[in-house]
């Protein structure tokens, strides 16, 4: 089974997160942010990754170390969840309406970290998180992950709705492109030979 397990403690935050990629979507998650909570669900849920998330942060402060610092140790224990990578699927996208939003996301798991956001929002923030942080958690997680992570805001008015769906798609992008296609024969997908 491909299951990582990391910790990541500075003066910020504290977190600790287990990750299994053949999972069914069992999760549980506490990072101290509800919204937080709930857009991470929607990633093991429609991912179908076993994940648990536990997460102290300086919220007294903002969200902002705890959500980057949850991104970008999700991001490492998916890295170490892979492995060297052999025999994946490597690249998967996603398009997930919710009401009358619509959102798309593309990963490539390539072992290089970039991320292009392209989005626009109706307001500053979503339940006191800043919308700027859900580019940030984007970000975070492809430099975690060394991988690279499009997302899309293709149009909506809720900005609920486009949280939400941006982290289904995230889910079912990631889903598909770390499933193992046995027609690799346990190669590298990659014509340079590594990722």
């Amino acid at each position: 089974m491909r299951t990582a397990s990391i910790e990541r403690k500075t003066n910020e935050t504290q977190i600790k997160i287990q990750i299994e990629l053949e999972g069914s979507g069992m999760y549980e998650i506490r990072t101290g942010i509800p919204f937080y909570d709930h857009m991470l669900t929607q990633l093991a849920l429609h991912g179908l990754f076993d994940l648990k998330i536990e997460a102290q942060g300086d919220l007294e402060v903002d969200a902002h170390h705890t959500i980057e610092d949850v991104a970008l140790a999700l991001g490492a224990a998916m890295d170490q969840a892979l492995g060297d990578r052999k025999g994946l699927v490597r690249m998967g996208s996603a398009v997930v309406p919710m009401d009358e939003t619509l959102c798309e996301v593309a990963v490539d798991l390539s072992g290089r970290p970039y991320c292009v956001f392209n989005g626009e929002w109706n307001g500053n923030d979503i339940n006191a998180i800043p919308v700027t942080l859900f580019e940030h958690f984007f970000s975070s997680l492809a430099i975690g992950l060394r991988s690279n992570l499009h997302a899309a805001i293709r149009y909506g008015r809720d900005d609920h709705h486009k949280a939400e769906a941006l982290f289904k798609a995230l889910g079912r992008a990631l889903c598909s492109a770390s499933r193992i296609d046995p027609r690799r024969a346990n190669a590298i997908p990659s014509s340079k030979g590594v990722l």
